[in-house]
């Protein structure tokens, strides 16, 4: 199988790097940067969504693992010590349909503007906030008008990124498995004049939210790790991806409220 390697560049990563570069060879495994069938993320979470976004144009064909070098990683499934035995799986595998994966549901992004409309995946979360001033935005599920935000932002969520930011705005965490977005609020304004829901809503597959922003508002918004300024947008539809969805290469098992636990509870230890 073709692979390649996105590490997060420290000297830990980058040596486990070259590590699993000369046993892969030893194996004739080949390295492909341009298009590989399996893409190793080493570091943390974060390395694994530059890998996610290096890649977003292949997405549908690249299955990813993580290799966890950083202080917590959700994402990865393999410690630095057990390098050795994920080489060694990975070579018993000789191509793309031998791989066991699972897939994941990613947050899809409609941006509207006057020149157009644009798209972007998110695969943890895209968030919406206002700069210099509180945000202002109408939002409206399925083409009904449900609110209008007074608030620091809005944060849309994948069930794999319900874990993160979405989690410490009191959002709940979604099991993979289930197809849906969840849309949280950042610091919302709630008064007997202004109004929100004040609890985060989960939409399933098929369902979408649209955000109207006031006019011409300067606004930051964030795809995952990428930040950009705009006050050009007209509206933005949230949804879950309907044709593609991220895979993760298992080599073995690793249920996902294991990760929760170790991730957020930890074992305790008698």
């Amino acid at each position: 199988m073709k692979y390649n390697i996105v590490d997060r560049g420290d000297e830990h990563s980058r040596g486990l790097t070259e590590r699993f570069h000369n046993m892969a060879a030893q194996h004739g495994m080949q390295r492909e940067e341009a298009a590989p069938e399996i893409v190793l993320s080493i570091g943390g979470d974060g390395t694994l969504l530059q890998a996610f976004h290096k890649y977003i144009t292949q997405i549908d064909r690249i299955a990813f693992v993580g290799i966890h070098t950083g202080r917590l990683g959700f994402f990865t499934d393999w410690k630095p010590e057990e390098i050795e035995l994920l080489a060694d799986l990975m070579m018993k595998v000789r191509s793309p349909e031998e791989l066991h994966v699972v897939k994941y549901p990613l947050v899809e992004i409609e941006i509207k503007t006057s020149a157009g409309i644009e798209t972007h995946l998110a695969l943890n979360e895209f968030t919406l906030k206002g700069i210099e001033t509180t945000l202002v935005a109408q939002l409206h599920i399925n083409d009904e008008m449900f609110e209008t935000f007074r608030g620091d932002g809005i944060c849309i969520s994948s069930p794999s990124g319900s874990t993160g930011y979405n989690k410490s705005l009191g959002g709940a965490m979604v099991h993979p498995a289930l197809e849906a977005i969840q849309i949280a609020e950042i610091a919302s304004i709630n008064n007997r004049i202004y109004r929100t829901l004040g609890s985060s809503v989960i939409l399933p597959k098929h369902h979408h939210c649209d955000i109207y922003p006031s006019s011409q508002q300067h606004m930051l918004l964030s795809l995952d790790h990428l930040y950009i300024q705009r006050n050009d947008i007209i509206s933005i539809r949230c949804r879950v991806a309907a044709d593609v969805k991220v895979s993760f290469a298992r080599f073995r098992p690793f249920p996902f409220w294991n990760r929760v636990r170790d991730a957020f509870i930890g074992i305790e230890k008698h």
